[in-house]
């Protein structure tokens, strides 16, 4: 009988034996019919039909002897399977149903490409992928790809690469918080995807710390060994460390990096751990699956991107304290030790030592370029400061013996501070530094104790030149400046040229180098060598010099503005010499606001740039230092600066729909500084604007509101109608009409508002009156009487106060005529205290509300600004009302 079965019922039968996993059965028919079940045929059925369930031991044999070839080469006849599932079936009716069996084919979308020729190699793969989706046995495919490790070298990249990852991260590292990845999908992430899933909790708790270089050994490092994770041929850029570099990169190993340097901003412990228990690519751990290798090349690669790593996490971790600059000072040791080069002390041991640091002048480390790169493009390999070199590891390590020494004296700094006073050298910061530290030398030390005295002695001076003098062996030797024109032109006793002559020199040489910058950081080229230049002569050009207080002034201002984008040209960006050349420097403020949103926020620091560049006579028509500045002038130029720098705040915030911080700064500034000896047109303009402004769906709502009305379009009403008071108070009088229109319409909309309100708590009360009480009260309401009485009348209580019942004739007439005006405010007050009188009479207690105080300084504030502005005399309110 098995010798008449037909293909079609041969294959049929196979299917049967595959999907009622008779593993024995589905041999001994292989055995029969070798023709019909080639090795691709039977593959196709087993991935198809055979449950996923099942053991992966059940079938491993017979995977083996497909991949032998034992299946076919001595048929055994003997062995015997049941053919009853298909001897019922013609011929033709098998033939029908094998078209419709669909078997899978073995490869898939992203099928390996050296496996798409192996049949066994497309059939492991993709057989553990349906195990793992359909059935999440993840932990039964060891027992299917092992035996096959030696088959072809794809499955052990596989196994190694994908499988054994996912496999530790989910059952073996954090079994109580798995990935929800399946293994396929895992596959195709992208590599920064894969690393962050990885690694995701890698050192998330205190207790996972003692495990974080065993995940980077045992995730990351098989994670690596796949063909997919790297570019070969890459033409990278600006790689200059070695001549192959070019040819080759590896994208996934720059995403681990990455995540080693993000973690030392942001959880520095786990940044320490990592280059404390890992000692980076060459420290794999592929458990019992064999060992895999990189070339030379690719090894080389990935040793030095690792230990630039290191030295960029060191200068990344912003804490300030002993623990933190120890973790640092372990990261420089580790990659001492992998580079090779004799081991750094500990820090207290090199507290002890203070040997001298010493650079060669043709690396040049401490310049104001190394405080850029302490700080951005790390992982550069432009940036010498992590270039794995003697050089950047040993000035590493000066920069944490510094901030050690301040830190544990109680003056706490961090490594990237201490790279800042090195590298920008300012002397104003290193001073105000060294007296920090002083002042925490006496409060921390003992006051009696001449050993501890020396110890700190010998610490402030190995900070100010770190050894330098005992480097260089003379106390003379000029570290940096301008000590040799200094002592040539100033401490000489017969000096050269006239101080007058001298002074000017020094100045123009320092505008000269302002003019000649490109970054408007005072901390860096142009501006650096400026400011530089200004403290070279103290004696000749002193600080309480007017041409120094200018430049002084100048710098502040630059240096403002490096604080935001700005560019006042297209494709042009922002340089010094232009603030200084500029027709109206305040209008790049308003540059400033335009180009950065919220920006307005910050008034204080952008008023403080005003007045510097008033102070800096950049409003004058000269050159900063070389005039001299009328102080009643100056006065009056800050005073306009202020204004104006406020209404160009006022007006961006607006413009970002923040009414709130445009209205306080109404309030703050404009109001608060309304003086009438100094006349502008930008405050009362400011004033107008807020109180002209609606409130739409895009304006952002206050964060707090305090003891002001809940009533959010009743609040910003009276806003308005506040600015718009102050508006009045400060605009020209042939501005009045418009502004008196605006407020009489924003208090037409306050009235409709707050009776609105009114109305719905009347209805709310109304409400509540006729709901049945406790005790049966609303019974007790005797008949015809309205429940309505029993509360104060709010009609009285609103009747009309307003200024503006005025005609616009009137009006013009008030202005003419300050007499009429002051009647009409006492008529309005006579109408108010009517109103109030009446509310008082309903409640029996006075009551003063918000809006009759607002209307009331809205009326005495227009009537006191209209009478300043027309030359009435102020009318006292006391005797006006005797």
């Amino acid at each position: 009988m098995a010798a008449s079965l037909s293909p079609p019922r041969v294959l049929l039968l196979a299917v049967h034996f595959a999907t009622k996993s008779d593993i024995q059965s589905l041999g001994a028919l292989v055995t029969h019919h070798p023709n019909v079940l080639q090795p691709e045929l039977i593959l196709r059925v087993l991935l198809t039909c055979l449950p996923e369930t099942l053991p992966s031991s059940e079938y491993v044999g017979l995977i083996e002897r497909i991949e032998s070839g034992d299946l076919y080469s001595e048929p055994d006849l003997s062995a015997q399977f049941d053919p009853s599932s298909v001897e019922d079936i013609s011929d033709a009716e098998a033939t029908k149903k094998t078209r419709r069996l669909h078997l899978l084919p073995l490869a898939w979308d992203h099928s390996p490409k050296d496996a798409l020729q192996d049949p066994v190699s497309l059939f492991l793969i993709h057989r553990a992928h349906r195990v793992d989706q359909e059935a999440g046995l993840l932990t039964q495919l060891p027992d299917l790809i092992v035996p096959f490790l030696q088959h072809a070298p794809c499955i052990r990249t596989w196994m190694v690469s994908a499988l054994l990852p996912l496999l530790r991260r989910n059952y073996e590292y954090y079994p109580d918080e798995p990935i929800t990845q399946t293994l396929e999908s895992f596959e195709r992430l992208d590599n920064r995807t894969a690393v962050n899933i990885l690694l995701s909790r890698t050192g998330t708790r205190e207790e996972d710390l003692t495990h974080v270089g065993r995940d980077l050994r045992g995730l990351i490092g098989p994670w690596l060994y796949n063909d997919a994770r790297w570019d070969h041929g890459a033409e990278t850029q600006s790689n200059t460390e070695n001549s192959t570099a070019g040819r080759i990169s590896c994208p996934a190993w720059e995403h681990v990096l990455e995540w080693l340097t993000d973690q030392a901003s942001m959880s520095w412990k786990v940044a320490v751990k990592a280059f404390d228990q890992w000692d980076g690519p060459t420290d794999v751990d592929l458990g019992e699956y064999g060992s895999e290798w990189l070339d030379d090349e690719e090894q080389g690669l990935l040793e030095r991107r690792f230990a630039r790593a290191a030295l960029a996490s060191a200068y990344l971790i912003p804490e300030a304290s002993v623990e933190a600059l120890a973790g640092v000072n372990s990261i420089i040791t580790k990659i001492m030790s992998l580079l090779d080069q004799d081991p750094c002390p500990t820090l207290q041991v090199a507290a002890s030592l203070l040997s001298p640091f010493t650079e060669s002048e043709s690396e040049n480390l401490i310049s104001a370029k190394s405080a850029s790169l302490m700080r951005n493009d790390l992982l550069e390999e432009s940036n010498y400061l992590t270039t794995p070199k003697p050089a950047s590891t040993h000035l590493l390590h000066v920069l944490t013996l510094s901030a050690f020494i301040l830190t544990k004296a109680g003056a706490p700094c961090s490594v990237r501070r201490a790279g800042e006073l090195a590298f920008l050298k300012d002397e104003r910061e290193q001073k105000a530094e060294a007296i920090r530290l002083i002042r925490s030398f006496g409060t921390n030390g003992p006051k009696n104790d001449d050993k501890y005295w020396i110890r700190v002695r010998n610490e402030l001076l190995w900070l100010r030149d770190w050894g330098a003098e005992e480097a260089f062996g003379s106390s003379d030797t000029p570290i940096h400046g301008y000590s040799l024109a200094r002592s040539i032109y100033e401490d000489s006793p017969e000096k050269p040229l006239n101080e007058d002559v001298l002074r000017d020199t020094v100045v123009t040489a320092a505008m000269e180098a302002y003019d000649n910058a490109s970054n408007p950081n005072r901390g860096r080229g142009g501006l650096l060598k400026c400011d530089d230049i200004v403290h070279a002569f103290p004696q000749t050009l002193t600080e309480a010099h007017p041409a120094a207080k200018r430049i002084e002034a100048l710098l502040r201002a630059t240096h403002a503005l490096s604080d935001y984008r700005l560019v006042l040209k297209k494709g042009e960006p922002f340089t010094p010499v232009v603030l200084r050349v500029h027709t109206d420097p305040i209008s790049i403020v308003d540059k400033v606001l335009e180009q950065n949103p919220k920006s307005y926020t910050q008034i204080q620091h952008l008023l403080d740039i005003g007045s510097n560049m008033v102070d800096a006579g950049l409003l004058d028509n000269d050159k900063p230092g070389q005039s001299k500045i009328n102080p009643k002038l100056s006065a009056n130029q800050r005073v306009t600066t202020r204004r104006r720098i406020t209404a160009m705040c006022v007006d961006a915030a607006l413009t970002e729909d923040d009414f709130e911080t445009a209205y306080s700064y109404v309030v703050k500034y404009v109001a608060s500084d309304a003086d009438p000896q100094i006349t502008d047109d930008y405050s009362w303009k400011a004033a107008l604007q807020a109180g002209k402004y609606r409130r739409t769906a895009r304006t952002l709502k206050p964060t707090h509101i305090g003891t002001a009305n809940g009533n959010l379009d009743i609040r910003h009403l009276e806003q308005r109608i506040e600015c718009l008071s102050a508006a009045v108070r400060i605009a020209p009088p042939a501005t009045l009409q418009d502004i008196l229109n605006a407020f009489r319409k924003c208090e037409e909309e306050l009235n409709a508002a707050i009776k609105a309100e009114e109305a719905q708590e009347s209805a709310w009360d109304d409400r509540g009156d006729v709901q049945a009480m406790p005790g049966a009260f609303s019974s007790t309401v005797p008949a015809g009487v309205s429940r309505n009485t029993t509360r104060p009348s709010r009609h009285v209580e609103e009747a009309p106060m307003s200024l503006f019942d005025l005609s616009r004739a009137s009006m013009a007439r008030a202005q003419h005529n300050f007499s009429a005006l002051s009647s009409l405010q006492r008529s309005g007050q006579s109408r108010a205290s009517n109103a109030e009188e009446s509310a008082d009479d309903a409640s029996g207690q006075p009551r003063v509300r918000k809006r009759d105080q607002l209307r009331e300084a809205a009326v005495g504030t227009l009537a006191s600004g209209v009478g300043w502005l027309i030359g009435a005399q102020p009318v006292d309110r006391g005797q006006e009302r005797e």
